[in-house]
């Protein structure tokens, strides 16, 4: 089969699909692998190291697109570069399937199985696989990196002949796969941190990076088959925010990772919070691209309300990436090896295989994910 991998796009990715080292595992698979020029120059990958791992460089992007089997991507496409592909490709990204519909009609009127990243289910075995836990874990170490940097005071406790310094108060709100390593990071850097999540079960395993959780009683609440929180109700949420502000306004840094997978998150920091803060302190909304947990953020800005500095810068893997580079690589490389049917030397799609069928959004001009397929005919 035919393995394309065209250079992003989008402004400021510095990110790449595929680097050299799974390249060279795609070629020794026994697929013929195209990259386009230039691919990895913003994670420091040269058009050479690929040439090296074996596979072509091509400078025209248009029949990258037109002749590939399989099209291997970070970002979703463009609606043009969908008519680009032959019927029967196989086009695995990021897809947003949950709100790019007109994404997922082009893809369905063109033909073109479409697998979706985000959508790769949260089991043992698709560790390997799960990208949005890779990059997560980045962003939450980036997260704190940000905030060390605009804070105007350490993190550590220094004890000098000048005096002592005091640490950090860092205040984590979310303890999934970015929480918990923003609080590890955050922990390594000598800070003293708390950390709140709606699923009580997380207690331990922020307790066990040397945090303190903080209990609040918001009722029924627990995480989804997914893995993932539930929503909270509209009187949750408020609970949350009473409860969180005493705290807030002792912390120095604040880091918000509440988000809903497919939904708007929830607005947890208010402006009056904010204002309850010292001056200098610091906030990072991890999502503020997609709606923002704090009031007052703008999506990929430095913002500022009554002193406090308010992150909302989105890519936030993209700041480390090669690293982000190297662990989505081996994620789309451990996708495509596990459904490798090496007797035909193709990429098997099998509805009957326990990972796949999750993350298929189209195939053979269908819509084939229930759960997309019935928010379309609910927007139709």
């Amino acid at each position: 089969m035919r393995i394309a991998i065209p250079k992003e796009t989008h402004p400021g990715e510095n990110r790449v699909p595929i680097i050299p080292d799974h390249a060279k595992k795609l070629c020794r698979l026994g697929a013929t692998v195209t990259v386009e020029a230039g691919i990895g120059a913003g994670s420091g990958f040269s058009d050479a190291e690929y040439e090296d791992a074996g596979a072509s460089v091509s400078s025209h992007r248009e029949e990258l697109f037109g002749s590939a089997d399989i099209l291997l991507r970070l970002r979703k496409p463009e609606l043009d570069e969908i008519k680009m592909m032959q019927r029967g490709c196989i086009h695995i990204s990021y897809l947003d399937p949950f709100n790019e519909h007109e994404l997922i009609r082009g893809f369905q009127a063109q033909g073109v199985t479409a697998i979706s990243m985000e959508m790769i289910p949260r089991t043992t075995r698709s560790q390997k696989m799960d990208a949005l836990s890779s990059q997560a874990n980045l962003a939450g170490y980036v997260m704190v990196m940000q905030a060390a940097t605009y804070l105007p005071r350490i993190f550590p406790m220094m004890m000098t002949p000048a005096g002592t310094l005091k640490p950090a108060n860092v205040f984590v709100i979310g303890a999934g796969v970015a929480g918990l390593q923003a609080i590890a990071t955050a922990k390594r850097l000598g800070a003293k941190v708390t950390a709140f999540d709606t699923r009580p079960v997380v207690a331990e395993q922020v307790q066990s990076l040397g945090a303190k959780f903080l209990e609040i009683d918001l009722g029924e609440t627990g995480e989804t088959a997914g893995g993932y929180a539930r929503e909270l109700t509209a009187e949750q949420v408020e609970i949350q925010r009473q409860a969180q502000k005493e705290l807030i306004a002792k912390s120095d840094v604040v880091i918000t990772t509440a988000q809903v997978f497919g939904r708007k998150p929830p607005v947890l920091v208010t402006k009056d919070m904010i204002e309850g803060m010292a001056p200098g302190s610091v906030i990072v909304d991890m999502a503020a691209e997609t709606g923002g947990n704090v009031e007052g953020s703008v999506p990929n800005e430095v913002a500022e309300w009554s002193g406090v500095t308010i992150i909302g810068k989105g890519n936030l893997a993209g700041e480390v990436a090669r690293d982000a580079s190297q662990m989505y690589s081996s994620n789309l490389f451990n996708l495509v090896e596990d459904n490798w049917h090496e007797e035909q030397n193709i990429f098997a799609v099998d509805f009957d295989d326990d990972i796949l069928p999750g993350c298929i959004i189209t195939h053979a001009g269908d819509v084939v994910n229930e759960t997309i397929k019935n928010i379309l005919e609910g927007g139709a």
